[in-house]
């Protein structure tokens, strides 16, 4: 029967899914503990005051 095959998986192409999955998982992590960290900060320098509405 046609299309019933399952395609086996080339190492190389499965390290490279397992590597840029990582490094998406590290740069979401890393992109939210820095926002946790300066974002306040920017955000009260940009806007002013603790950055919620302008009264």
């Amino acid at each position: 029967m046609a299309g019933l095959a399952v395609p086996s998986w080339d190492p190389v192409a499965a390290r490279l899914i397992g590597t840029v999955l990582l490094e998406a998982i590290v740069l979401y992590v890393g992109y939210a503990g820095l926002e946790r960290l300066v974002g306040p900060a920017i955000l009260d320098a940009l806007v002013g005051g603790d950055g919620v509405g302008g009264e």
